[in-house]
């Protein structure tokens, strides 16, 4: 079960800005870089294989260069854990949970 600090309240991609912007149940603010969002894609092919997958994502990984298009067309949530996304260059099998997502928050208050 995600405690109250892992649920979002709301989320909104702002193409125009180039953000992931998600408001927080606990109130808790956070505006992600898409760019950073794609370089920290947590799906097995970019993570470098299974054997990469149960390292933890470093929150400076969101101010990398990514691989590919950071530009999105698509989002949708996967059940009520997660949010995943469609890049420009086709690739979409990167799962983002909302517990992964608030520990990367790049705030001041979180760093």
């Amino acid at each position: 079960m995600f405690q109250s600090v892992e649920k979002p309240r709301t989320v909104t991609v702002n193409r125009q800005a180039g953000l992931l912007v998600i408001d927080w149940q606990d109130s808790h603010h956070s505006e992600y870089p898409l760019s950073g969002i794609r370089a920290v894609c947590p799906c097995v092919s970019c993570r470098g294989g299974h054997a990469e997958m149960a390292k933890p994502i470093a929150r400076a990984q969101l101010f990398a260069q990514p691989n590919g298009s950071s530009e999105v067309q698509g989002a949708e949530f996967v059940g009520a854990y997660a949010i995943s996304f469609t890049w420009a260059d086709g690739h979409n099998t990167g799962i983002y949970t909302w517990s992964l997502l608030r520990s990367l928050c790049p705030c001041a208050a979180c760093d």
